[in-house]
């Protein structure tokens, strides 16, 4: 059975844009859930020694003792990958990798914005002549035609799952799946076809992408390569919602306030553009978290809840 869940805010992404928004969202006394997976944050792994304050401090622990402010106010966390989001006045429902179905008046986006690529031979030559960092952005233009989508987790598998019914022969490259078992089993009753325990070695192509190389020396035949490392990313949210981005098409717009194009909906961090620095991260997250909440409030006093 899906489990059913609303919340007056929803945050998606846990570093520090993420966790700032849920510490001040929470504090206005609204209901705040925060989705994602912690260890996927850049932060996690980095020492922080040039925010105020805080010098040669672990990430892990930073972004712990956060999600614990945070959850000391009342915010909820689930670990989590965000599938899909769709809007109806005044609600966007959001479904996860783990089939949980979340009903939300404000959203904020706050899940970064750098890709994560192979690193391979052929893959940044033959970007956008093949290779594609976004299923839901270029999977259209595969139609019929036998593709590759290259990943572990749930952007890989629902990827895969979306050009099931575009494409021609899908296959799935992994090192090892690691996704929630709704999603594993959706993959187990589709005709993808699943290459496990095997790297990519090369893209091959000239002038477009031709096949696949593995590390086993195995070659697929494939004319698209779609590259989906860790959860949906900026280019996947903004595809379906619609969301406006700046001028060079890698950053969410944003004003003073942290509000995007769309009612309801705010953005922080990273994937507003750069410098890239926790500072920013922090504040943005505090403006987005405050905004969304009197939004959610205001609304609620129209509903007369």
């Amino acid at each position: 059975m899906t489990e059913h869940l609303t919340f007056d805010v929803v945050i998606l992404g846990t570093g520090p844009a993420g966790l700032q928004a849920a510490i001040h969202a929470a504090r206005k006394k609204v209901s705040v859930l925060v989705l994602g997976k912690q260890t996927k944050s850049s932060l996690f792994h980095a020492h922080i020694e040039n925010f105020c304050c805080i010098f040669n401090i672990p990430g892990e622990q930073i972004l712990e003792t956060g999600r614990k402010q945070a959850e000391t106010f009342g915010a909820v966390f689930i670990e989590d990958d965000v599938m899909h989001i769709t809007y109806e006045k005044p609600l966007y429902q959001i479904t996860t990798e783990s089939g949980k179905q979340i009903d939300t008046m404000g959203l904020i986006i706050a899940t970064g914005a750098r890709r994560k690529r192979l690193g391979v031979p052929g893959e940044k030559e033959l970007l956008g002549k093949g290779v594609s960092y976004c299923v839901d952005c270029d999977g259209n233009f595969f139609r019929n035609q036998d593709v590759a989508v290259v990943g572990e987790g749930s952007a890989a598998v629902d990827g895969a799952l979306s050009l099931e019914g575009v494409a021609g022969k899908v296959y799935l490259v992994s090192r090892k799946l690691e996704v929630a078992d709704f999603l594993l089993s959706q993959l187990e009753q589709s005709k993808v076809t699943v290459v496990e325990n095997r790297r990519v070695k090369t893209v091959l192509g000239d002038q477009a992408v031709s096949g696949l190389e593995l590390d086993d020396g195995t070659v697929l035949d494939v004319s698209g390569v779609f590259i989906e490392l860790g959860a949906k990313g900026l280019m996947e949210i903004a595809s379906s919602l619609a969301v406006a981005l700046d001028d060079t098409m890698q950053y969410i717009k944003t004003d003073k306030h942290q509000a995007t194009n769309l009612p309801g909906v705010w953005a922080a961090g990273d994937i507003c553009g750069p410098p890239w620095q926790m500072a920013k991260a922090v504040g943005e997250g505090c403006v987005a978290g405050i905004e969304a909440a009197v939004y959610a409030k205001k609304l609620k006093r129209k509903a007369g809840q």
